[in-house]
């Protein structure tokens, strides 16, 4: 199910960065690479797996012909992004609502692969060298990096990208990037940066992966404005046609200056890839069936489960699968506004979460067909289980007095229901646990510790998911709480997460495999209140924000995966959430008209970069190239 959740390109790996005050030893990270010597490729931890001569990544055809089209819908947003609609060219920056795809248009000067967790090699920097205190970092640009106009990439477009994301970005990017210490171009094919000493690992990854933009192109023009002319890019798509709020197309750049750079051979072979923008998904769903749209992940089980039958599929045109989700699922649920003061208490959030009948919910909703989620770190050995070993209790010790008792036990899980949606046993529960916190159950009415009535307002901005909040709002009802579903547009949505502005809203967020200060956006003090930051929650806890400095300064995985489960434990006896689910596998479903490589990436589906348009079938897709 698409929800309000974030997931950005795998090229710029560390878009999200937050804080500004935490350790994070990047060269501990990076310990293992020789310096002062011209490499191809960086990883985080371990060994690369393409060497210096590798000639392409082994989830691609190198072969793979170009042609065709292929019409689909994003599956998540980053940064300004709207699932609904489009009004800006621009997706760095925190005005306006950004077209998907426009990171199709950008080059960067490394590239990830999609069958590791944190490696990348070079794209626009034919190569890297790191200094011996693995602070400066200096990238020579490969003499072919053009623009799409045939101008040469220079280090200073490089450096304007970085000071421009740096000084006019979008928060989650400019927090990052004012961890660099210094910027120095020597030559026009070199730039070299220099981190704080206590830079963190995002932030080489986003100074690596950051669309490069042209310094020309943007002089005279404000950065930060609504932009409704395409940026001149020098990636293997440019903007084609458009039309705000309704479609956005990117046509592929025939003579792109990458085609033969390793991490581009067999990548983007589709001439066109267009966007199409519903704020029905009935009327979406209908397009696909029609032939509009020509590939669909599909995220509603009940679409899934029932819909999936018309006369396309039937005789052969639509193909649908259960694509393996290797990836661990992340955490997605309804998050508490803990910066208002009915939710201050997490016995009261507690309470609440208690009221939510996944059982029944799965069975008669969701046609059984997911699992119950408590965490963020779902099919992952992130997650924390049975008691604190020997390691986590050391690093929680310090804050015993400020913790509940409970995240010293077995980390919660939500209690199974009996699938009746009125589970008796468990609204007793709920009640016990709402009196312990101080609030009294008057006749049909459940009141606060205040004294005034417990009110819960859920925002969303799609009718798809009121089925699943009807039912909860069942529950709270039964316990005298005053509930809502409100449904808003677009716009009105995205500015009120922006200004944090709800009780309880769904999102969802997949954790780095690997120490990134991402993570403190998400979970740390210091983005609680920073406007557009992931923080919904409004999570302000010095016991999460010492933990978070643990991960981010992890030296090695046991380290990591130490610290984060303890941030498990923390967050789940905390109740910021209330889990929703997750399932095994991506829904997918497209016309009979494209093939892929034999052998698919582990961390991603790869539709748009891997796949191609059968040359049988590029008349019918509508294209002659």
């Amino acid at each position: 199910m698409k929800v309000g959740g974030m997931i950005a390109r795998r090229d710029f790996l560390a878009l999200g960065g937050a804080a500004v005050a935490a350790p994070l030893l990047v060269r501990d990270a990076f310990a293992q690479l020789p310096t002062d010597t011209p490499l191809h490729g960086i990883s985080v931890f371990g060994d690369l797996k393409y060497g210096r001569d590798f000639a392409h990544f082994d989830y691609v055809n190198p072969d793979a012909p170009s042609g065709g089209r292929i019409v689909t819908q994003s599956p998540a947003r980053i940064y300004n992004q709207n699932f609904d609609t489009f009004d800006t060219l621009n997706m760095y920056v925190l005005r306006g609502n950004a077209a998907f795809g426009m990171d199709l248009t950008y080059a960067s000067l490394l590239a990830s692969s999609s069958d590791e967790t944190s490696s990348m090699y070079g794209y626009v920097a034919e190569t890297v060298v790191v200094s011996e205190d693995r602070l400066t970092w200096r990238f020579t640009l490969h003499p072919d990096a053009a623009f799409h106009d045939g101008t040469p990439i220079k280090a200073s477009d490089v450096l304007f990208t970085l000071t421009t994301l740096r000084d006019l970005g979008h928060e989650n990017i400019a927090s990052t990037l004012r961890e660099v210490e210094t910027m120095e171009t020597p030559d026009e094919r070199t730039i070299s940066v220099t981190l704080k000493p206590d830079a963190g690992i995002s932030v080489l990854l986003t100074v690596a992966g950051a669309p490069i933009f042209s310094e020309s192109w943007w002089e005279g023009r404000d950065f930060q404005a609504t932009l409704s002319e395409a940026p001149l890019g020098s990636g293997p798509y440019r903007v084609g046609r458009f039309n705000f709020g309704s479609f956005i197309e990117f046509d592929r750049v025939a003579d792109h200056w990458a085609v033969k750079r390793p991490v581009m051979v067999g990548r983007y072979n589709f001439d066109r890839i267009r966007y199409e923008y519903y704020r029905d998904r009935t009327a979406s769903f209908e397009a696909f069936k029609g032939g509009n749209i020509l590939f669909r992940e599909e995220f509603t089980s009940r679409n899934w489960a029932t819909d999936y039958n018309f006369p396309a599929i039937n005789d052969g045109r639509v193909k649908i699968e259960d694509y393996p989700d290797e990836t661990p699922s992340g955490g997605q649920g309804w998050f508490f506004n803990t910066r208002r003061e009915k939710f201050a208490d997490r016995r009261i959030r507690q309470a609440i979460g208690m009221l939510f009948d996944f059982e029944w919910t799965n069975a008669n909703i969701m046609y059984g067909l997911y699992e119950r989620s408590n965490s963020f770190f779902e099919k992952s050995d992130n997650k924390a289980s049975g008691l604190p070993n020997e390691a986590e209790l050391e690093l929680l010790e310090p804050f015993r007095d400020q913790l509940p008792p409970e995240v010293f036990e077995e980390p919660y899980v939500a209690p199974v229901t009996d699938g009746s949606g009125r589970d008796r046993n468990q609204m007793r529960a709920a009640l016990a646990m709402f009196t312990e916190a101080g609030c009294k159950l008057d006749g049909r009415r459940m009141l606060l510790p205040s004294g005034e009535q417990l009110t819960i307002e859920f925002l969303g901005n799609s009718d798809t998911f009121e089925p699943h909040h009807n039912a909860f709002i069942r529950n709270l009802t039964q316990l005298g709480i005053r509930a809502s579903y409100r449904i808003v547009d677009a716009a009105q949505y995205s500015l009120r997460l922006r200004e944090f502005d709800f009780d309880m809203v769904v999102s969802r967020f997949t954790m780095s495999l690997f120490p990134s200060r991402f993570i403190r956006q998400v979970f740390g003090s210091v983005s609680a209140n920073s406007p557009g930051s992931f923080n919904m929650a409004g999570m302000a806890n010095p016991a999460i924000d010492a933990v978070l400095e643990k991960i981010i300064a992890a030296k090695s995985q046991e380290e990591f995966t130490m610290a984060t489960r303890v941030l498990d434990r923390i967050i789940r006896a905390e109740h910021y959430v209330v889990f929703q689910w997750h399932k095994a596998a991506h829904w997918l479903a497209y016309w009979d008209y494209y093939d892929r490589p034999a052998v698919s990436p582990k961390y991603a589906i790869g539709v748009l970069d891997t796949w191609w348009t059968r040359p049988d079938k590029v008349q019918a897709t509508g294209m002659t190239g």
